[in-house]
Parts: C-alpha cells; sequence; structure tokens
C-alpha cells in the first residue's frame, strides 16, 4: 500500500482530474437531503417502473436458463432475487437474475440525450442497472449488519448510480452505439458500480476504483438482440458493478483513470467522447428531470413506439377494425428501420423487433401489452396472416429531417378501399414530453403484475413505493414482489 492508504500502482484520488473524479465526488457526497422534490418524485416514477418491468420480466422464458445456471452454483446466501424472495443467493448472481428480468421484456425506461448527434435523441435504459444493484446490496448490507437499509439510503443510492450513467452516456461518443455496442449494458455496467458503491458507502477514493474495475467489465453488443441474451446484458451490468464495488471493498486496485484517461473506456469504446458536456454538471440537474426520462408505455424498442401509437390513434379516429384492414405501410428513415430487423416475427422476442408485429397487435387487440408478447399470440393465425399485410418502406424525405427525432408516418388501406395516413406524433407518448401519468403508470405496473399479484399485494407496491423514502426496510419490496413461493 502506499503511504496515502491507495494500494500499490494506483494514483491518489486527489490527483485525479476529469469524468472519474467528478462521478466519483459526486456519489461519495451525495446525500439524500440533496435530492430536489422533481428528482425524489421522477425517482419513485422510476422505481416502480422498474420493479413492475422486473417483475413481469421474471416470470418470461428467457429466465428458465438463467435459474438453471444459479441454481447449479450454489453459493454464499446473501442476497434476494426480484419475484423470488423465498431463498438467498450469492449477490452479484442475485443481481444478475434481477437485472435480466428488468429488460427481459424491454419494457424498461429510455434516457433523452442533451448532446448533438445523439442517434434518435436516445440514449440508454437508465434504471434497472443501479435499481437492481442499489436493491441487492442492500439487502446484502442488512444481512450483514443486521440491520435494514431505509428507503432514503436506498433511493439515495439508486439516484447517485442513475445520474453517474447518464452522465457517461451522454459523454461518450455516438458512435459507441452506431458501432454496435449495448449502451444499456457497457454503460449501465458503470451506473450499477455507482449505485452499489454508494450503498456500501465507498469514499470517492473507493467509488473511484469501482469505477476503474467496471471499465474493464463492461460489455454487450447489439448481436443479441432478438434473443434471450439482449435482457442479460442489463443483467451482467448489475452484476457486473456488484461485483466491482464488493471487489473494491476487498481491496482490489483499479486504474482509476480506466474511464477516462489513455486506453480509458471512452477512448476505446467509442472511441472517444467529450467528458467536457457533462463534468462539473452532476446532479446539476439531475438528468433524470432534464433533459428526463421516457417510461415506456409498450414492451418494445421505444423507437418503435410512435408508430404504434399512430396505428392505435388511426385506427380509432376512423372507427375501423381488424376486419377493415387490407394493407399497411409504414414509412420512416434509416434509424428507425435499421434496428427493426425481423420481417415477419415468429417469436416474442423477434417481434420487439418487428414493426409487421408491433402493428398487427395494434390492429387485433387495440393495445400490446403482457398479454401480447407471448411466443403462442406472435404464432398465431391471426398474427400471422396480418402481419403479411403490413410492410415498411424507407423515406428518403424523412430521412432527410435528419435523426434527432423518431419520424413515421402509417399508411393504411381498407378493404372497401378507403386510404387513411397519420404521422407519429415526435412528442411520443411516454416521453418527458408527453409523459404517463401516475395513473397511467399504476396501470402498466398492474398489468405486468397480472397473474402474479392480487390487488392488494399490487396496493402493498404502490403504496410502499410512493412514500419509498418513509419506508424503514427497503428489503421489504422483496417480499412484496415474490410471487414464486405463493405458487
Amino acid at each position: 500500500m502506499a503511504k496515502d492508504g491507495t494500494p500499490n500502482g494506483e494514483d491518489s484520488f486527489a490527483a485525479l482530474t476529469g469524468l472519474t473524479k467528478a462521478a466519483a465526488g459526486f456519489v461519495a457526497k451525495l446525500r439524500f437531503s440533496d435530492l430536489d422534490a422533481a428528482t425524489l418524485r421522477l425517482s419513485r416514477r422510476c422505481v416502480l417502473d422498474g420493479l413492475a418491468v422486473a417483475l413481469a420480466g421474471s416470470e418470461q422464458p428467457g429466465m428458465a436458463p438463467l435459474a438453471a445456471y444459479i441454481e447449479s452454483l450454489g453459493g454464499a446466501p446473501q442476497a434476494r432475487m426480484i419475484g423470488d424472495a423465498s431463498r438467498r443467493v450469492p449477490a452479484h448472481l442475485a443481481a444478475l437474475w434481477s437485472g435480466t428480468a428488468g429488460h427481459a421484456m424491454d419494457w424498461d425506461d429510455t434516457q433523452l440525450a442533451e448532446g448533438p448527434g445523439r442517434p434518435y435523441g436516445l440514449l440508454m435504459h437508465p434504471t434497472m442497472p443501479p435499481l437492481v444493484a442499489a436493491l441487492t446490496i442492500s439487502d446484502l448490507v442488512a444481512g450483514e449488519t443486521g440491520r435494514p437499509v431505509d428507503g432514503r439510503r436506498f433511493i439515495t443510492a439508486f439516484a447517485a448510480g442513475f445520474e453517474v450513467g447518464c452522465k457517461i452516456a451522454e459523454a461518450i461518443n455516438p458512435d459507441h452505439y452506431m458501432r454496435g455496442f449495448h449502451t444499456s449494458g457497457t454503460i449501465g455496467t458503470f451506473a450499477a458500480a455507482a449505485a452499489a458503491a454508494k450503498m456500501l458507502d465507498l469514499n470517492e477514493d473507493g467509488v473511484a476504483r469501482a469505477l476503474g474495475v467496471a471499465a474493464s467489465m463492461a460489455s454487450g453488443i447489439r448481436a443479441g438482440f432478438g434473443t434471450m441474451t439482449k435482457p442479460l446484458h442489463v443483467g451482467r451490468a448489475a452484476d457486473n458493478g456488484v461485483t466491482a464495488a464488493l471487489l473494491v471493498r476487498h481491496g482490489l486496485s483499479a486504474n482509476m483513470q480506466a474511464l477516462d484517461g489513455r486506453w480509458g473506456y471512452l477512448a476505446i469504446a467509442g472511441p472517444g467522447g467529450e467528458p467536457a458536456l457533462v463534468v462539473g454538471r452532476f446532479g446539476a440537474p439531475h438528468t433524470m428531470v432534464s433533459p428526463g426520462v421516457s417510461i415506456k408505455p409498450y414492451p418494445s424498442g421505444v423507437l418503435t413506439h410512435p408508430s404504434m401509437d399512430a396505428m392505435l390513434f388511426l385506427m380509432r379516429e376512423n372507427g375501423l377494425s381488424a376486419g377493415d384492414i387490407a394493407s399497411v405501410k409504414l414509412k420512416a428513415g434509416s434509424n428507425v428501420l435499421g434496428p427493426i430487423r425481423f420481417r415477419i416475427a415468429k417469436t416474442e422476442l423477434e417481434g420487439k423487433f418487428s414493426f409487421a408485429f408491433l402493428l398487427a397487435a395494434i390492429i387485433l387487440r387495440g393495445r400490446a401489452g403482457k398479454a401480447e408478447f407471448t411466443d403462442e399470440f406472435v404464432a398465431s393465425k391471426a398474427s400471422q396472416e396480418m402481419q403479411a399485410r403490413i410492410e415498411t418502406a424507407f423515406d428518403p424525405e424523412i430521412e432527410a429531417m435528419g435523426w434527432d427525432r423518431i419520424r413515421s408516418k402509417i399508411e393504411v388501406v381498407t378493404r372497401d378501399g378507403r386510404r387513411f395516413e397519420r404521422w407519429a406524433d415526435e412528442n411520443y407518448r411516454g416521453s418527458p414530453h408527453n409523459a404517463l401519468s401516475d395513473a397511467e403508470l399504476e396501470s402498466k405496473f398492474r398489468d405486468c403484475a397480472e397473474g402474479l399479484l392480487g390487488e392488494e399485494r399490487v396496493k402493498e407496491v404502490l403504496n410502499a413505493v410512493w412514500s419509498l423514502e418513509e419506508m424503514p426496510d427497503a428489503g421489504r419490496l422483496f417480499a412484496l414482489l415474490d410471487w414464486k413461493s405463493a405458487c
């Protein structure tokens, strides 16, 4: 060890400059009293939404192989998992489970961007990695100390991790995503590490080292989209963050400049970035306040939502039913069409990346929620026949409008020859400019909880989260969300 207590081979925190110093200082110094009313309100909304989608995701087919993997490993009983509070597993595996569940339906929220050149003006799914890391470590700490972690400490750690993830996502070169990295897995690792470090009460030095460890763990590529591997990216982000913070607590050394120094993450995974965009702006304001966060009305990629709403509103406004539809054409630019890769979806996972299915669900059911995102419905005769009537087309005029917004137009031809068209609203539903109300968010939670939790339990969860900072034991959330032991 060096004279200042820093492990050999590391610089001291005092010698740091730039993004790591700003992030670590923000995390270590943040107090509950620093969170203003707007940040607290939005934190509660993000936590409720995150718990909702993790609950729904915990019963998805892709969780079965993960459950078998975790069961095969055994290990120290440190923390519980969302959806199953009947047993404890090693903390990093609990985080892997809950984080994967939280992205299993692709229904988790989305960060809006501020800087230029960001595709769609969006960056990452910011809630799940820090939420899972904070919740998992709170369970670990309570088990170690015999004292529960209260809601104020929990929400402070969550807000710290959320802000660090968002600011790093803003700083990195937008080419990071365009080259094929999945930001929610890569940058989500830093968000989880910050939340876990805060929950462990690491000092500035410790937080900086946790971010340094995280830099060597952050991964996730878009080739996994449409498979069970995509949600695993978010599970690994939570796992990585928990592991990084725990390793630092046990004394592991790290390069404190591994985030934004020479050969650091921003230098190699963008390549490059603009830390100056965010240094000095941590919590001033919190990103969840401005530019904000989108809470998804549908369990698919957010860039599909304006088109789905356009289809929904076109059907309603013109009194159309599924039997009226002869053909549908969706026109958009390459930024919207490119990532939506499946012409006809055969499975639920493919359906999240198929405009044919997403629009077919709206046409057939007038909605697209948990009940529609099943392999059975996607493969049904009605779905397959409707998908065949729906096509997408590249529109050079829309392309010329730029990639800063999600732009598209729906054109419908009916069986009796009528023609309708509707532009998607650029201020899409769920965005900060057209936010879901608290009642709509509660309705989303009820949809996610359908078949898993009874109404009385749902009310308990809602009451607990809306008054989260007053909870004496944040770990009670595990018990409230436990549906497996009740089966």
